[in-house]
This record gives C-alpha cells, sequence and structure tokens, in this order.
C-alpha cells in the first residue's frame, strides 16, 4: 500500500512503485548514507554501488539494493538501506514531490563465497575467515605479493589493492585507481566484496561448454594486523545460453565453469533452485505454469513456454513495424561444495527477452450513420502504448488539440490490461472525405495516421487509418431550362455532391474567361449555376431546319473535377424561328445559312455542298455558310399535297475521298398550292424627318484587335501593348447601348496623345470631322462592317486602322 512496497529477497532489497502514484512521471533516485547525505544515482553509479533500477511490466518500476551495497549498513547480519525518490511531471525535475523511504532486511547465514550476477553489475563476497597467511602467499603466488606488498607495507591501516589476471599480463591496481575505474569494493568485519559492472576494463569474455560468460579473475589483497592478506574474488556471468525451440525458451547455465572453479575439486551439489521476479518456486508450481527445471551432471537448463505466467508482454518495434516480445525475469540459485571454498552460493538473475513478432492491429469501423459520426476502434494495445498525435491532410496535432480539427479520441480499458483507442470525428469535418457513389450513396472516407509512442522505451510507430461509411444521403444537382427566343438557358441548383464537378458542353470546359470569349453569359453564386448560350452558337447543336422552325439543343455535362468522368447530364431543345437562317423568298428563292456546330470542329464552312455538290456557298465565314439557290436547282426535291408544296434539300459535307458525308443538314421551304392575297395601297407622302435635341446616356467601348479580322481583341491582361513605327493598329469603336436599330454612331473626332490624359499636349488628329487626317502620309483607313453571328446592328460600330507613329520634337522622340 502506500506510493512504495518493499520486499527483502535473500541478500537483496526490491522496492517496487506503485503506478497510481508514479505513472506518466520524471523520477530520480538518491540513496541516504548514515550521515544523512543524499547520493544521487547515474547508471555508473548503480552498478558500482550495487544499485538497480528496472522500467519493465508496463509501468512497473523496481528498485532493488545489494545487502552489501554502498551506504548501506550492515549489522549482525540486518542491513539497511535509505533511499530518497523525487518525483516531477517535467524533465527538469522543477517541484518535486520527494518520497523517503528506510528499509532493513535480515540476511544469513552468509556462505563463505557469494556470487550475484545482477541486470547491470557482478558481485562475488569472501568470507574473510579463509585468509592465506603471507609465508603460504609467497610460496604459491609470488607474482601477485610481489605487486602487492611494495604498496602496503607502509602503511598502517587497512590499505588494500586488486590484482586482475589478464591473459597477457597482471595488472594491480590500488583501491582509489579501482574506484576510480568504476569497480566497486567493500570490507567488513567479516567479509570482503568486489562488485565490476559489466562494461569494466578488466571484463573478459570467455567461453564454457559452448555458453559465453562475462569473466573476472582477480585477486584482493588487504591488510589485517600484522599480515597482508590475499582472497580469490573471481566472478563469472553468463552472457548467452537462451535459445528459443517451438514457442519455448531454452535457458542453459553450465555448473563448474572453470572461471569459478581454479584449484577446487570434489563439487558436490548442495541446492539448485529457480523462480521469477526473485521469487522462488516450488516443483508443484513450476508444474502448474509448464515451467521445466533439468539438473545435469554438466549444467542446469530452464524451459519455459514462450506466454506463460510469470512473464509479460511488451510492445517493441522493428523497421517501422508494430509487434511484441515475451519478457520474463527468471532467477537461479546454485549452491555447491568443494574442497577450495566449502559452500559456494551463485545466484543469477536474468532477463530474456524473445526475438520481436510482428503483431497485426484491428482497425474496426463502428460509425453511427443516424448521429453521422465516423466511430472508429483501433487496437488492442498493450498498457505501454499511448497515442501522442494526430496526422491529416499534412497537418499533426497533439491528441489534446486534435479537438480543434473535430477529432475526440477515447482510451479504453479491459480487464485483461489491455487497451484500445477510439477516434470520433463528424462526417461533415472538413478533413473527412466525400465522394459521390452511385444514385442516392456519398462514401466518407478517413483517412488519419495515429503516432503512438512506447514507455518506457520511447520508440514510435504509427498506424494508418482508413475507413469508408456508405450513406445514403447523396443530392444530385437538378436543372431546369427555357428558351427566351434569341438564347438557350440553364439554371442548375446544386446539390451536395458536386463541389468538384466541373461544367462542360461536349469536351469545352466552361469557365468564366472562355464564356466571355464567346459571348455566353455564366453566372455562379454558390447556389445555382446559370449560363445562357445564344441560338447562334457554335456550341449549340441544330438538328432540324423547316420553315417552321429550328429545333436547337444545348447539351451540358458535369464531370468529376479529378477524374473528369461524366457525373451528370442535361439537355434543353427549344424551337427558334428559322428567319435568320432560313428564308423562303415568294419567288422560289431559298436563302440558307449552315453553321458549324460543335461537333465538327475541324470543318471547313467553304467545302459545304447540297445534294448537288455543284451548288457552293455564296458566302463564308469561319462557322457560316451560306446559300442562296432556286427550288429548282441543286437536287432539291418536291412533295406536293392537296394544300401545299414542300421542297426539300440537304447541306452536306465529305471528307476528301468518302462518299459518306459526316454532317447533314435537312431543311424545307413550303408553299401554299392556291393562295389570294389582296393588297390594297395608296401613295403617300413621306413626312419630312426631324430631329429634337435631346440628353441621354450612351455606353461606348474602344477595343483595339490583333488583326484585321476583328475577331481577337487584346485583353486587359495583355496591355501594355508594344507595336514597332508603321505597324498597323486595329481600332473598334462599338455603341454598347441603347441597343436601337434607328441608332448609328458617327465618329466625328478622334486624337492622340503621348499621356493617358486628352487634353494634354502635343497632340496628333486621326480622324477630323469624320474624315482621315489629310495631313498624314499614313491616312487612317476606315474598314466595313457587316452583320455577324457577333455584329447583330453593324450600325453600331465603326472600325479603323492606324499605322504606328512616335511624337517628336526636334530630333528626339517624346513617346511611341
Amino acid at each position: 500500500t502506500g506510493p512504495m512496497s518493499l520486499e527483502c529477497l535473500g541478500n537483496l532489497l526490491r522496492i517496487t512503485l506503485s503506478a497510481e502514484y508514479f505513472e506518466e512521471k520524471y523520477l530520480s533516485f538518491s540513496v541516504v548514507d548514515p550521515s544523512g547525505i543524499a547520493w544521487e544515482l547515474d547508471e555508473a553509479m548503480a552498478s558500482q554501488c550495487g544499485y538497480t533500477v528496472t522500467y519493465s511490466n508496463w509501468s512497473h518500476v523496481e528498485f532493488r539494493a545489494s545487502a552489501l551495497s554502498c551506504h548501506s549498513r550492515l549489522e549482525k547480519d540486518v542491513f539497511t538501506v535509505t533511499i530518497e525518490i523525487k518525483a516531477s511531471h517535467t524533465p527538469d525535475m522543477k517541484n518535486p514531490a520527494t518520497h523517503l523511504k528506510r528499509a532493513s532486511c535480515h540476511y544469513g547465514p552468509w556462505s563463505p563465497r557469494e556470487l550475484v550476477c545482477e541486470s547491470n553489475y557482478m558481485e562475488v563476497s569472501v568470507k574473510k575467515e579463509i585468509p592465506q597467511i603471507v609465508k603460504e602467499l609467497i610460496q604459491n603466488e609470488p607474482e601477485d605479493w610481489t605487486l602487492a606488498f611494495p604498496e602496503a607495507k607502509p602503511e598502517e591501516t587497512s590499505i588494500w589493492q586488486i590484482v586482475f589476471h589478464q591473459p597477457e599480463e597482471k595488472k594491480a591496481l590500488l583501491v582509489s585507481d579501482a574506484w576510480s575505474a568504476g569497480y566497486g569494493l567493500n570490507t567488513t568485519d567479516t567479509r570482503v566484496l568486489l562488485r565490476i559492472p559489466y562494461t569494466a576494463a578488466h571484463v573478459q569474455l570467455v567461453e564454457d561448454q559452448g555458453i559465453t560468460f562475462f569473466a573476472v579473475r582477480s585477486s584482493t589483497f588487504y591488510k589485517q594486523r600484522w599480515m597482508i592478506l590475499m582472497v580469490d574474488t573471481a566472478v563469472a556471468c553468463p552472457v548467452d545460453g537462451v535459445d528459443y525451440v517451438n514457442k519455448t525458451i531454452i535457458w542453459t547455465v553450465p555448473k563448474y565453469i572453470q572461471q569459478l572453479s581454479a584449484g577446487a575439486t570434489g563439487f558436490k551439489d548442495v541446492l539448485v533452485e529457480a523462480g521469477v521476479d526473485l521469487h522462488k518456486l516450488s516443483a508443484k508450481e513450476m508444474a502448474s505454469r509448464k515451467y521445466v527445471l533439468l539438473n545435469d551432471l554438466n549444467a542446469i537448463t530452464m524451459k519455459i513456454p514462450i506466454g506463460a505466467e510469470g512473464g509479460y508482454y511488451k510492445t517493441s518495434v522493428s523497421n517501422g513495424q508494430y509487434g511484441t516480445k515475451y519478457t520474463i525475469n527468471l532467477f537461479l540459485e546454485h549452491q555447491w561444495e568443494d574442497n577450495k571454498w566449502g559452500l559456494t552460493k551463485h545466484t543469477i538473475i536474468k532477463e530474456i527477452e524473445t526475438p520481436f513478432e510482428q503483431a497485426e492491429l484491428a482497425v474496426t469501423n463502428n460509425s453511427n450513420l443516424s448521429a453521422r459520426i465516423m466511430n472508429v476502434t483501433v487496437g488492442t494495445f498493450l498498457p505501454d502504448v499511448e497515442l501522442v498525435n494526430l496526422t491529416t491532410e499534412g497537418a499533426t496535432v497533439p491528441v489534446p488539440e486534435a479537438v480543434q480539427l473535430g477529432y475526440l479520441t477515447y482510451k479504453i480499458r479491459y480487464a485483461n490490461g489491455s487497451q484500445a483507442y477510439i477516434i470520433q470525428v463528424p462526417f461533415d469535418a472538413p478533413s473527412v472525405k466525400k465522394e459521390y457513389l452511385r444514385e442516392d450513396m456519398r462514401a466518407y472516407t478517413l483517412n488519419v495516421t495515429l503516432a503512438f509512442i512506447i514507455h518506457p522505451t520511447s520508440e514510435t510507430f504509427a498506424v494508418p487509418v482508413i475507413t469508408e461509411s456508405a450513406v445514403k444521403d447523396a443530392v444530385l444537382p437538378k436543372a431546369r431550362g427555357f428558351c427566351d427566343g434569341r438564347n438557350l438557358n440553364l439554371i442548375i441548383t446544386y446539390g451536395n455532391v458536386d463541389q468538384n464537378w466541373l461544367p462542360f458542353i461536349s469536351d469545352w470546359h466552361v469557365t468564366p474567361e472562355a464564356a466571355q470569349k464567346y459571348n455566353y453569359s455564366l453566372k455562379d453564386n454558390g447556389t445555382h449555376l446559370a449560363i445562357s448560350v445564344p441560338f447562334l452558337s457554335s456550341h449549340v447543336r441544330y438538328e432540324e431546319f423547316h420553315v417552321s422552325g429550328i429545333k436547337a439543343s444545348l447539351h451540358l455535362t458535369l464531370k468529376d473535377g479529378i477524374t473528369l468522368a461524366n457525373r451528370r447530364d442535361f439537355l434543353i431543345s427549344c424551337r427558334f424561328s428559322p428567319s435568320e437562317l432560313i428564308q423562303c423568298l415568294p419567288n422560289g428563292t431559298v436563302v440558307i445559312t449552315a453553321v458549324k456546330s460543335v461537333g465538327f470542329a475541324g470543318l471547313d464552312t467553304s467545302l459545304l455542298v447540297l445534294r448537288d455538290k455543284q451548288c457552293k456557298p455564296s458566302l463564308v465565314t469561319e462557322n457560316t455558310a451560306t446559300f442562296k439557290f432556286s427550288v429548282n436547282t441543286c437536287g432539291t426535291s418536291r412533295k406536293v399535297n392537296s394544300t401545299t408544296m414542300t421542297y426539300e434539300n440537304d447541306v452536306l459535307y465529305f471528307r476528301p475521298g468518302n462518299k459518306t458525308p459526316v454532317y447533314q443538314l435537312k431543311f424545307a421551304c413550303s408553299y401554299a398550292i392556291k393562295q389570294t392575297v389582296d393588297v390594297r395601297y395608296e401613295p403617300k407622302k413621306n413626312p419630312l424627318l426631324s430631329i429634337k435635341p435631346g440628353f441621354g446616356s450612351l455606353g461606348l467601348s474602344l477595343k483595339l484587335f490583333k488583326e484585321k479580322s476583328y475577331s481577337d481583341p487584346y485583353q486587359e491582361s495583355e496591355y501594355p501593348v508594344v507595336k514597332y513605327l508603321r505597324e498597323a493598329l486595329y481600332f473598334e469603336v462599338e455603341l454598347l447601348w441603347p441597343k436601337d436599330a434607328r441608332l448609328e454612331l458617327n465618329l466625328d473626332d478622334c486624337w492622340a496623345t503621348n499621356s493617358q490624359s486628352l487634353d494634354s499636349l502635343p497632340q496628333w488628329p486621326i480622324i477630323i470631322n469624320g474624315c482621315e487626317n489629310s495631313e498624314e502620309s499614313y491616312r487612317t483607313v476606315f474598314h466595313e462592317v457587316n452583320y455577324s453571328l457577333r455584329v447583330k446592328l453593324p450600325q453600331h460600330l465603326k472600325r479603323f486602322e492606324v499605322r504606328m507613329f512616335t511624337f517628336i520634337q526636334g530630333t528626339t522622340s517624346l513617346q511611341e
């Protein structure tokens, strides 16, 4: 209970920290010596002084201290350790909460020699009752004595040193030098101790029965009364010896290894015990967990099924892939007797971790269609995993800030300790992709990447989450069409699926700029799209030509803005008066104008013919061809009934070498067979025309065109226009309003200045009293304006051509 719990486990004290108190906090550990001074532990000091701190089993934090650790007190087989733990919410350890814990454990009786293999150090302690006096020492180990004696002899106090036996030499270190090198040394009234970190300089890798060991062969010298005494402080700990066969961990430890048995004979096992987390297990407990402990002549073997009770799984990452490892903290205690030491106790603490095994993560879509919420469960995870941020549409946000993007995250815990994360986001969140499927179905796609961190290793991995929900909520765009006598009009009401759909007429993308070029009207207010196309337009399809009317159709398609797949088609067809395209004159003359339709972009209108291919158009423009002929010519056929006589012909277009027309336009003229017309007339004098002065507003425009055809004006973005001297400039002045056929536009005066101010000087007249300037060497040229598809009222336009010039003062050009 409380923030810490303690256990006495042989010659080790274990303090376990409560996750409830210390989870998600930064920790520091210090050991308080008997005088009250706190010594903060780092990795080097911990391994030198006999302390171990482990972060394992998810949020499990454990502190272990050796009975002969630095700053502990040993009295009558009772050792006491005082630790100070500071916990803070920030890594700089500001404003920490401090926890002080003093614990005592009884340990005894001690064996003459005790060896401990901890996770971060090796330790050997030997009873002083087994010294060798100087006389024997000189006889048996003269080299060691020669190295030790000169240093120890002059001192009156107990000064000691260590001689390390290396394959190439023997190295002697005084206690101060050994301590500086990271070795831990201690002596009590009854024992001598040497503690060696696995990273120490004199640690060797040796092999015994195919198993690798960390080993140190050393002799420790100490001065007691009038004698210099020496003890063997050799120690060895297994490095490997672990195999994985058929989902089973097999741990093998050789017995009586040579490094620990030099000069000894008569080996006899006294005790072999094993367990988990420093708790010894009985044979019955091992059997219930399906553990196997084998004590053979030369080795001890433990077999543990992977996943068995006592171990735990932890999350791991390999090459960015999520997976798990099974970990179990085994320990083995082997006691034996020999003729040199009597009883030796060898305790090995071994954390075994199985190889990485990739795991599949379930992503479950539990979306609530009625509530319009995407609901995704990701997991399950082990408790050592934490969701830290989300990435969507290239933006990465921490979990607490994800709510600003519409994301809610929840962690759910299960009874077995595992957990899962729930991600919720509304269907209408900007990051949820919406796509039209078919009919009334829309697909909502959530594409988010979840980033996780693993405690305490701080490894990270990412889980992409892509889920789709189909919902019957699609509202397709609708349209209504009408004709106003001169235009075909479509008004499209947007739905909720067409935000990225584009309007096309055939393969022509209708944009505001393109519509302006063709004098179409295109308006979009966000809820409606309105398009108005003149009857006489190259994008209108003409299906029937008859004296009673012309059927014209406008076909508009909404296409996907990405794939350009057809999404929705709209068609409006109207009958227009044929007066502008077909005239059936009383004298039997037919005048018909064929318009090039959008489906025939490459059609040359000058090659259009009638049934009789000798009948060619009398007037040709880029988009039209006009035929004038008699009903008795050009292959015209005739049908007669009781009241009318109908003449029919076709406008045809043949591609070179083909006899089948690719363009065919039927038309007909009908005449009454018997018709009497009475006409009354009388002469009447024409009244004299009178002009009355008045006031009003006129709309005028002045445009500069690129060519004499006056078909392509310069756009605003193309100014200023660069021209060279004597290069032609083509101007057009148009009366924009009112649209009254009785009005005619006349140009009186026109002049040029070298600035944008019309009153600035110098000036040069271009048109004077409606005529060209006679003093100009390159005179202004007026161009005739004829009726066309663009020009409905020719009398409202004036066109003239001017050669490029420059103002000159003396011999200097002012401005072109």
